[in-house]
């Protein structure tokens, strides 16, 4: 959702007032800012209550923490897209909110002019990130290889992979968990993207691999998978 203008619609969650200013001003008039948060729940809420095209988020955050809003509101607005902006640099921070599927993460001490172009970025489908964490990413790759993919899916793309898995359609998989195809249609971009999977045909044979999905977890009224 934009403005008339079409100026992207931003939310800033930090919980420090000053930080939230700071990061305004190095946003320019580029875009509009929909709201800001500075504990956790209370960002979950609004975000769900403006549905902005783009979250800047801090990584620490009263209440839980920058993961902990990405997976609740992706749960009922998965289009939303996230960046990260934080003070820390730690493996452990970056790795923590790529899992969690975040658009990006930049670090407050390279903010500077490249706000609005890793904004841009983030929007556009890429992955933007600080060249001081980006060489992080490499060990990152390797530890994920080394798990299923499917323990970064959060609860709602699991039971989408489930049922995809055991060869019900898009209408069919949105009839039984409540949601509308498109909803679903975001669900499954998200899931692909995670789990590096081009199709269906590899979904499913990525499931049934991995023991995530098992042949006997299928009802005579299931469907079979192309």
């Amino acid at each position: 959702m934009t403005d008339p203008d079409r100026r992207p619609r931003l939310f800033i969650v930090d919980d420090h007032d000053f930080a939230r200013e700071g990061v305004k001003v190095f946003l320019g008039d580029a875009f509009t800012i929909a709201g800001e948060a500075d504990n956790t729940q209370s960002a979950i809420e609004l975000i769900r209550e403006r549905n902005p095209d783009l979250v800047v988020l801090d990584v620490r955050l009263p209440g839980g923490g920058g993961e902990v809003v990405v997976a609740e509101v992706r749960k009922t607005h998965p289009n939303v897209k996230f960046l990260a902006l934080s003070a820390s640099t730690s493996r452990e921070d970056v790795a923590k909110l790529l899992d969690a599927g975040v658009d990006g993460y930049m670090t407050k001490a390279t903010v500077g002019v490249d706000l609005p172009g890793f904004v841009h970025d983030a929007l556009d489908g890429q992955l933007p990130i600080s060249s001081d964490v980006a060489g992080y990413m490499l060990d990152i790759d390797e530890d994920t290889a080394e798990r299923s993919g499917l323990e970064r899916l959060t609860e709602r793309e699991r039971e989408v992979v489930l049922l995809i898995a055991r060869g019900y359609t898009y209408r069919e998989v949105a009839s039984n968990l409540g949601i509308a195809v498109k909803t679903l249609e975001s669900h499954m971009h998200n899931i692909f993207r995670k789990l590096e999977v081009a199709s269906r045909h590899e979904l499913a044979a990525l499931t049934y691999g991995s023991g995530f999905v098992r042949p006997e977890d299928r009802t005579g009224d299931d469907p079979v998978p192309d």
